[in-house]
């Protein structure tokens, strides 16, 4: 059996901060998503996308949100979240090229008890995808349930 992250909603801080590792998206890897998953001729085609607002191929929204969630896992994963329930205020505020360098910061805003149960709470986080230089590509505000201590102890007692 695997075992949990060690987190819980106690243990998280209003005002905490992270940011992860950079990586350089390719064009490579915009066209293979895009083909797959968001098949505009802008995503996939490098040749017509020259004639496109872009001037080149751009990665996908839906692509962006996919290097988010796994940049994200390497800074929060050892958060031990239930799911996630919500976005609120997603914004594509400038597109990813290929050869942009990008990160994920997060930041949590708020932290609120569950009313329902003791074994969860939900956790309020404002993230960004930012290029080096610190433009904001992507941002929203993503609200998790996250699992309480008391979860974590009952689920070793029945184990």
């Amino acid at each position: 059996m695997r075992e949990r992250p060690p987190r819980a909603f106690e243990d998280l801080i209003v005002g905490e901060t992270r940011r992860s590792a950079s990586r350089t998206v390719t064009e490579e890897e915009i066209v293979a998503f895009a083909r797959a998953y968001d098949p505009q001729w802008f995503h996939t085609d490098p040749e017509a996308a020259r004639a496109s607002v872009f001037g080149q191929v751009v990665a996908s929204g839906v692509h962006v949100l996919a290097m988010w969630r796994q940049m994200d896992h390497a800074i929060n994963g050892d958060i031990d979240f239930v799911c996630g329930v919500g976005w609120d205020n997603l914004r594509l505020k400038r597109a990813v090229r290929a050869g942009d360098v990008i990160h994920v910061t997060s930041e949590i805003i708020a932290l609120e008890p569950s009313r329902s149960g003791k074994d969860r709470g939900t956790a309020v986080t404002d993230y960004a995808v930012m290029l080096e230089d610190g433009t904001e590509c992507v941002t929203f505000r993503s609200i998790n349930l996250v699992y309480t201590r008391r979860s974590a102890a009952s689920v070793s007692a029945s184990a």
